[in-house]
């Protein structure tokens, strides 16, 4: 997952809102789930929360209480919701009207009570495993409500069942306990307001986040007697990543964020305790709110099905048809005979009180009625009931298959296949478009820093990797009040740039690599957590040595941080208020005077910190498209460090290397006041936060001096070449869709084996609507690519397994242009495009443009796109064809193109576990998509088409069987009487 859509990050540029508000539309409405449903929040209309006064804040009984319910029924709700459920599926009404029609006596084919058992049997089974299901979570929400929590109440906290927690309430919880509800924090045990959680209940991610109390309550918050205040706070909302509210409390107004407040779900690691205040408690808390199930997605074989079902009810109704003017011919032909033909008779032959009387007989048009319903019950057989039962159990076993396969167990993680949805197994052998996201799906997003160009001079050539003990190489090692500090992995470093940061600090070189190496330890959200252990010294006595572990939401910070570790400069203590950094043994504290966080519109972070000689400096970091246009343009160091930076650049982007560009300046007294006047203003804000923080954020993110730049390898993971090589052979179209930049996605795709040499490279980079469309139709002149529409031609255009621009050209050019046409044709062709195009680009009328031309290349790479927009390709190719599609990734990022493809992979990854719970399948290695679709889903999609086959073509034959057979006895289907008729004679 790339560095700029990293999952504190759904914002996209407001270009690109163009694009969401057309998947509002009606026919798109599965995927608006994949959004968040934002409520817009007033400030006339906020939610008022007074602190430790339950009473007052919910006086009017707005709110609800702490307890959940994931069931789905009651004792009372069960039975009628489940069948008004089951009879979802169209085949269950029509074997429901079967047995209907066989309660008649004249249409009693088999017995009343038999012909009720299939449909029975198959409800009952599904009813029987519905209400396990339902019984096993009414237990799990009876456990979740009766669990404890400290309350406070009369000056002393006291435990309290979760389910009578409300809003307003003052809760404690202690190391290693769950949040019970969503509460603001108020104070923690470390005395800078610091504490830890752990999210992977809630998004799936196991790293620890650092959440924050404010330093205006956390002083006071020991003395439990005098809490007070008031929160002023966003309606409930599904948004996890953002809470906007402002705090009164002690006659000082301050703002709220989201690393203020912990969510239900969570788990407070490695603090103590934490006391908190209830904003959102029950159904209303974020993690409630975001239970809902991922979009359910049907096979296209069922599809297939119901469109033959309805063939083979017309088909059955012509039969029955058939069978019903037979009988009714018949019957008006030998109507005067009745009683004296065998097989048949309308009057009683007995003694008694019924000889001479009709025998169940209601005249001719009656009886043709009758023959056309029993027709229907003796030919009902045409739509088998057991196939559904048979395909689930067959389903079943396929799913066994893929779990169990050794070769697609990671032992590197221990993570076996998941199969989380059985009803698209067979999808698996129909996919012809695999889109593909490229940050820890391709590659293995465990970064290491290679390489560094630090103020115009390139270092990292020559690495040496050094053991963070040696002291010749003490990358790692530092000593802090006599104990040493090591990091836990091992850095490689460079000798030059090590020379140059133990010189004296003096020179604009040196000052520069100071001040780089000082940016990428304290411009980041990395938490530095120290792990002791012990070591033995060479006399033999043990001495204590830390180890750090730095624990981050994104694994490019962790390798930044990482490697200003190795070169001296140790990220050492991390609170609310100041960072402490190790540089080459002497402690540095730096105020934190304010973040502003990356975010995919910016696409950089800042820092702004005080020294303790009381200057202010802001450091940046960030996307080299986002970071050269706001350096300063009247500094002659500029001048000097900026090409050569931009040309080390485009080496580590050809490399495959992730770059990112450092710059910093210091700020003015009037600069930082006005900052922070503005940043306060932000902060507190209700409304529009995100765009008035941006706003804030440029203000000092300007007139910046060039310190550098980063390169960080991602490596591939292992087979992905020979993956991506199988499929292609098989047909299959891969198309790679990433937030790098385009240097970097094309030297992956030439090292994965995506893109050739031989190929024709088309690049879209487009800053409008008119260029995109011009440069669009140019690549369509040149490469001879024809226009086609997205219904019957397109299916025509695709009849071989491989799109081939020869397919549609060979017969369509004039003649004097036969030579070049068939030197373009004859080589394949590569569309590499950016996210900025696909801006203008995903327009009605240049949808069609683009996917003309990207259906005629091998190969699409898309690069620097948004979530949003990887939900967009997808859904170009799903609603303009037939074709089946599929999406692999592993970060949130990748969740709506997940959701949005036909088959969704989710890769058990670095990124958490976002896109495996919103997956249909999930395995640890892209490398697995081989085995997967070309052994399992060949085999799943060729068994499950002959069971379905099977099943038709056997009871079609039972069903010609018995129609032959009714031409040969007079057009009478039997039923149960006339089989009691039959006997008697």
């Amino acid at each position: 997952m790339e560095l700029h859509n990293n999952s504190t990050s759904f914002e996209i540029s407001g270009a690109s809102s163009r694009v969401q508000e057309k998947w509002n539309k009606p026919q798109r409405s599965r995927h608006k789930s994949v959004q968040f449903e934002e409520d817009l929040i007033h400030e006339e209309d906020p939610r008022l929360i007074y602190i430790n006064d339950w009473r007052r804040t919910n006086d009017k009984y707005e709110f609800t209480g702490n307890e959940i319910r994931t069931s789905k029924y009651t004792l009372i709700t069960f039975l009628p919701k489940n069948i008004f459920i089951q009879f979802h599926r169209v085949a269950y009404l029509y074997f429901l009207g079967i047995a209907a029609l066989n309660q008649l006596p004249p249409l009693a084919v088999f017995g009343r009570t038999v012909s009720l058992f299939p449909l029975l049997f198959v409800l009952c089974v599904t009813a029987v495993k519905d209400g396990y299901e339902d019984w096993r979570r009414h237990r799990s929400d009876e456990v979740e409500n009766n669990r404890e929590a400290l309350v406070l109440y009369a000056g002393h906290f006291q435990k309290k069942k979760w389910k009578k927690i409300q809003a307003g309430e003052v809760v404690k919880i202690c190391a290693d306990e769950t949040i019970p509800c969503d509460m603001v924090l108020l104070g923690t045990s470390d005395p800078s307001g610091i504490a830890y959680i752990q999210t992977m209940n809630l998004d799936g991610e196991s790293n620890l986040k650092t959440r924050y109390a404010r330093q205006e309550t956390a002083s006071t918050v020991l003395d439990v007697g005098t809490i007070s205040g008031l929160i002023k706070c966003e309606q409930p909302n599904r948004n996890i990543y953002e809470f906007k509210a402002n705090m009164e409390f002690n006659g000082q107004r301050f703002p709220l964020n989201q690393s203020n407040i912990i969510l239900r779900g969570c788990q407070l690691k490695n603090t103590e305790w934490v006391i908190g205040v209830v904003v959102y408690a029950g159904q209303e808390t974020k993690a409630m709110l975001n239970s809902a199930a991922s979009p359910s997605k049907r096979s296209k074989l069922e599809i297939y099905m119901n469109r033959e079902t309805l063939w083979l009810s017309v088909f059955l109704f012509i039969m029955c048809l058939v069978v019903a003017i037979g009988m009714g011919l018949w019957l008006e032909r030998h109507k005067n005979q009745l009683d004296t033909l065998p097989y048949y008779r309308k009057r009683y032959f007995t003694t008694g009180r019924f000889n001479g009387k009709s025998y169940k007989y209601y005249g001719i048009y009656m009886e043709t009625f009758f023959s056309f319903l029993s027709s229907i019950i003796v030919f009902q057989i045409m739509i088998p009931i057991s196939l559904y039962i048979t395909m689930e159990l067959v389903r079943l076993g396929q799913s066994y298959f893929m779990i169990e396969d050794k070769h697609m167990y990671d032992s590197s993680s221990d993570t076996r296949f998941q199969c989380r949805s059985l009803n698209i197994n067979e999808d698996l052998g129909q996919v012809r478009y695999v889109f593909s996201d490229k940050t820890g799906t391709l590659t293995e997003n465990k970064m290491e820093f290679r390489r560094a160009s630090v103020y115009g001079k390139n270092y990292g050539s020559f690495l040496i990797r050094a053991d963070p003990l040696e002291e010749n190489g003490s990358v790692h090692a530092t000593t802090i009040e006599g104990r040493g500090q090591k990091l836990k992995s091992q850095i490689a470093i460079d000798n030059e740039l090590m020379e140059l940061l133990h010189k004296d600090l003096a020179g604009d070189e040196r000052i520069a690599a100071h001040e780089f190496f000082l940016t990428l330890a304290a411009c980041n959200t990395v938490i530095p957590i120290p792990t002791p252990s012990a070591s033995c010294t060479e006399s033999g006595l043990h001495e204590y040595v830390g180890a750090i572990n730095y624990q981050g939401e994104s694994p490019d910070e962790q390798a930044l941080v990482a490697a200003a570790s190795a070169y001296g400069y140790t990220l050492f203590e991390r609170t609310s208020g100041h960072i402490v950094i190790d540089v080459n043994g002497e402690k540095l504290r730096l105020d934190l005077l304010g973040l502003h966080e990356f975010d995919s519109v910016r696409k950089r972070m800042s820092v702004v910190i005080r020294f303790p000689d009381n200057t202010v400096k802001v450091l940046v970091k960030g996307a080299d498209s986002s970071m050269f246009s706001i350096l300063a343009e009247d500094s002659g160091r500029n001048s000097h460090v900026r090409p050569a930076t931009q040309s080390h650049l485009t080496e580590y982007s050809s490399q495959g290397l992730r770059t990112l560009v450092v710059a910093a300046r210091d700020l003015t007294d009037e600069e930082l006041s006005e900052w922070q006047c503005k940043y306060e203003d932000a902060s507190t804000s209700l409304t529009d936060r995100s765009v008035k923080l941006r706003q804030t954020a440029a203000f000092i993110e300007c007139k910046l001096n060039l310190l550098g730049a980063t390169g960080i390898e991602d490596k591939l993971q292992d087979g992905v070449p020979e993956a991506i090589e199988s499929l292609r052979q098989a047909g299959i179209k891969v198309w790679v869709l990433t937030g790098d930049k385009q240097e970097t996605a094309i030297s992956i795709g030439l090292s994965s084996k995506l893109l050739t040499t031989d190929m024709n490279q088309i690049i879209i980079n487009g800053n409008s609507e008119d260029e995109c469309r011009s440069l669009l139709a140019d690549a369509k002149a040149k490469y001879f690519v024809k226009s086609l529409d997205c219904g019957s031609e397109y299916l025509k255009y695709k009849k071989d397994a491989e799109i081939t621009l020869d397919d549609t050209k060979s017969s369509t050019m004039p003649q004097q242009h036969s030579g070049k046409e068939e030197e373009m044709l004859s080589t394949s062709h590569a569309l590499i495009i950016d996210g900025n195009s696909l801006v203008y680009i995903l327009e009605k009328d240049l949808e069609s443009e683009l996917f003309n031309l990207a259906t005629s290349c091998k190969v699409v790479l898309c690069c620097r796109v948004a979530p949003l927009q990887k939900a967009g390709i997808v859904d170009l190719i799903k609603s303009r064809t037939d074709d089946m599609t599929l999406a692999i990734g592993d970060g949130a990022n990748d969740v709506s193109m997940i959701q949005m493809a036909d088959v969704g992979v989710g890769i058990c990854g670095q990124e958490g576990r976002q896109a495996v719970m919103a997956s249909d399948f999930a395995m640890g290695q892209f490398r697995f998509l081989k085995r997967l679709l070309l052994v399992h889903g060949h085999w799943n999609y060729q068994r499950v088409g002959y069971l379905v086959l099977y099943n038709f073509y056997r009871n079609a034959v039972f069903v010609l069987m018995l129609f032959w057979y009714l031409w040969f006895f007079f057009f009478f289907p039997l039923t149960s009487s006339s089989l009691n008729c039959l006997l008697y004679i």
